[in-house]
């Protein structure tokens, strides 16, 4: 699908600071993983792995993050994480979430 992550994450992925940049990532991995796996393979929640996520389209998956999904466990972050970090979360779970707990961009 041309309009999947891959190539939306290769054409524009904001800089954020380093500071910011770790905390998002313990977000991803205490918020997020609490209900989609602490390995991000699915629980409660879908997995957010790079191959499950392949035919989303960024625009959708930034908004679910801000937004949540009504009827669904999955909260708003709007209010913890900014338009741009959202869209950050995405393009880093395209690429493959850090394995590592220490690792990150």
């Amino acid at each position: 699908m041309a309009a999947g992550l891959p190539a939306a994450a290769q054409e524009a992925s904001p800089q954020l600071q380093p500071q910011r940049i770790r905390e998002l990532v313990h977000l991803v991995r205490q918020d997020c993983g609490s209900c989609h796996g602490l390995t991000l393979q699915g629980g409660l929640g879908p997995a957010l792995t790079a191959p499950a996520l392949r035919d989303k389209p960024r625009e959708s998956l930034v908004a679910t993050i801000l937004g949540g999904r009504p009827g669904t466990p999955m909260p708003p972050f709007r209010g913890i994480v900014a338009e741009d970090e959202a869209a950050w979360i995405v393009d880093r779970l395209a690429e493959g979430f850090p394995p590592d707990p220490g690792a990150s961009r």
